[in-house]
């Protein structure tokens, strides 16, 4: 990645030594190691992401393809690919409806909850107010 070799590595640490003192290293690296770790997560999620979105790309251009050709004179395996992307496209759809669906009961049941929650508080409030009496 770097292309650092061994002795540039003991040469960095000892600067590092004398420029942060022994008491402060151990705290430098562990903050260093956790930004690196950060950034090496975020470029795989980038990745990943880019990965699966070339996918769906892909999937898209061989179905304007089939539509294209209107799916007549299809050889067999073609044709099998074909309902295999049609079949992968509605299984995606209704997984995209099923994570609306539940985010909007989510969002319903907080929405709720935040109605009922200054009625509760009333209500103590008129306890205390009679206990006090």
């Amino acid at each position: 990645m770097f292309d650092i070799g061994f002795w540039e590595l003991v040469l960095i640490s000892i600067v590092a030594l004398v420029v942060l003192g022994p008491e402060r290293l151990p705290h430098a690296i562990r903050t260093v190691m956790k930004f690196i770790g950060a950034a090496k997560g975020m470029a795989n999620n980038v990745k990943d992401e880019l990965t699966k979105e070339l996918k769906i790309q892909e999937l898209q251009e061989n179905l304007r393809k089939a539509e294209q050709m209107e799916m007549k004179n299809l050889s067999p395996e073609l044709q099998k690919t074909v309902d295999d992307l049609k079949h992968s496209a509605n299984e995606v759809q209704q997984s995209i409806a099923k994570e609306t669906s539940a985010i909007q009961s989510a969002h319903q049941s907080v929405s709720q909850n935040a109605q009922r929650k200054p009625v509760e508080h009333s209500a103590k409030a008129e306890d205390k107010s009679d206990n006090q009496a």
